[in-house]
């Protein structure tokens, strides 16, 4: 059985089925710099290479008595939707901890599920949160003093199914958010050990999550995270993850043909196939979300106190093309345009990713249905960003430059693009576009914290071409 601690004991985590994951073992939940956080004393390779025998899972829970309840969101006939527990699987990242809040924050019984493997990525590869990032129990702890709410937290991973098995027991959810992936493209095409621990981790913990709840909470409703880089750039219109195809005579909705990009991509695709599959095999409910590029770092629940603030990446692995154009042009380094600027994408603002995540819970799939809705609100191509925000940087007194920098992505710099996404807006989404005074707000956010910028992670590091077999070892 899972041993449940309080928040104030000491923690050793670790991976039972997957490769031993060492430095969650002599670290803090801050991630402290001591000798075993130092990603040169510990050479990349051990991190998924070397294996631990079976060790009893540990579960740590984190509780408070709620004094508020805002009323949630309501559903698409009217009602306001009954208090539900959600599971946040991936809640110490940069979308799922902007989920968990927002969900508590609006009534729901929130748990946490992480690995906090994303904190230790930024070690192994010697980058940092524009932000600075409390841990996951001061996070919790000040979610409580404000707010009183309880959030129950579980450390461990989900592709051990014995962790994930005795996790679903304690908490029996009733939807389970998935953002517990490694979530970045470039991440998976830096070597041959990322890409196969993007797969890895990817489609075995979602198909660890479709068995557990087949397993013990039938009418459970899974939210899972997708991507619009599943459909890849297309040359028709990108519809809501199916397609009406006649052929020979013969008509057909068939789904929406996928054109990945890269490992990361791919991972998602097999997700989606999987719970496709046990939707129709086993019954499941569950909702695609397939979300574009998110920019932007508070909402409404991050805001209270800085403890509770979210990541902001902004190197060439992690950060998004928004993101990183305000952090560039705040430390004055020219907008880094990769090839023609021509690649266009959908972007939504962090406030609407949250917004769109409580619609999906409290509007459920049916048993046995596979919905897939397009998350973003509106589409710009790279060449377009870098205008708006030179625009809104010479109105703060920045001499805002662009430069073109050689693509290292595989894809098409120029090319029709048109997604459907309506669904989420017929669910009730209230959109927050892209205007002049958030990215003031994005501007001046970047330049309140431009001491904290690296610039030698400003730069793309890593090529789609050049990816190789050994292990590749980046320094700060």
């Amino acid at each position: 059985m899972a041993q449940l601690i309080s928040s104030s004991s000491s923690l050793t985590i670790f991976s039972r089925n997957k490769p031993y994951l060492k430095p969650f073992n002599q670290c803090s939940m801050s991630f402290s710099t001591s000798a075993a956080c130092n990603s040169s004393t510990y050479p990349f390779r051990k991190l998924f290479l070397q294996r631990q025998k079976p060790r009893k899972s540990l579960v740590l829970q984190v509780s408070a008595v709620s004094t508020s309840i805002e009323t949630p969101v309501q559903t698409s006939s009217g009602e306001p939707s009954k208090p539900q527990r959600v599971m946040v699987i991936g809640g110490d990242g940069y979308c799922g901890w902007a989920t968990a809040l927002h969900l508590s924050k609006k009534g729901y019984e929130v748990a946490i599920v992480d690995n906090l493997i994303r904190r230790l990525f930024d070690h192994q590869l010697g980058l940092d949160s524009l932000t600075p990032i409390s841990s996951i129990q001061n996070r919790i702890h000040c979610w409580k003093s404000l707010t009183g709410k309880s959030i129950e937290l579980y450390i461990g991973d989900i592709c051990d199914f014995e962790f994930l098995t005795e996790t679903f027991k304690s908490f029996e959810p009733d939807a389970v958010v998935h953002f517990g992936e490694q979530r970045s493209a470039p991440y998976s095409m830096i070597d041959r050990p990322r890409a196969v621990f993007t797969q890895q981790n990817n489609v075995i913990g979602t198909l660890n999550v479709l068995f557990a709840i087949k397993e013990f909470r039938e009418q459970c409703h899974l939210v899972k995270l997708g991507t619009m880089g599943e459909y890849g750039t297309p040359n028709i219109d990108i519809e809501e993850g199916y397609i009406t195809i006649t052929h020979n005579g013969r008509t057909d909705t068939l789904p929406y043909p996928k054109q990945a990009s890269s490992f990361y991509h791919l991972s998602k695709v097999h997700d989606s196939h999987n719970i496709a599959f046990t939707c129709k095999a086993w019954g499941i409910r569950a909702t695609d979300l397939n979300q574009g590029v998110v920019y932007g770092v508070r909402t409404d629940a991050t805001a209270m106190h800085e403890e509770l603030c979210n990541r902001f990446d902004y190197d060439g692995i992690f950060g998004t093309a928004l993101n990183r154009f305000c952090v560039q042009a705040a430390v004055g380094h020219p907008l880094t345009v990769y090839g023609k600027g021509g690649q266009t994408r959908g972007y939504l603002d962090i406030r609407d990713t949250v917004q769109c995540v409580e619609l999906a819970i409290a509007n459920p799939a049916n048993p046995g249905e596979f919905r897939v809705f397009n998350q973003f609100t509106e589409q710009f191509s790279v060449n377009q960003l870098a205008a708006l925000v030179t625009k809104a940087g010479g109105k703060l007194g920045l001499n805002v430059e662009t430069i073109t920098v050689p693509n290292p992505r595989v894809e098409a710099e120029e090319h029709y693009y048109n997604a459907k996404h309506t669904k989420l807006v017929e669910l009730g989404l209230k959109p927050h576009l892209l205007s002049d005074s958030l990215l003031d707000s994005l501007l001046n956010f970047a330049i309140q914290y431009k001491d904290r910028v690296d610039r030698k992670q400003i730069m793309p590091s890593v090529s789609w071409r050049k990816i190789g077999v050994k292990p590749k070892t980046v320094t700060a």
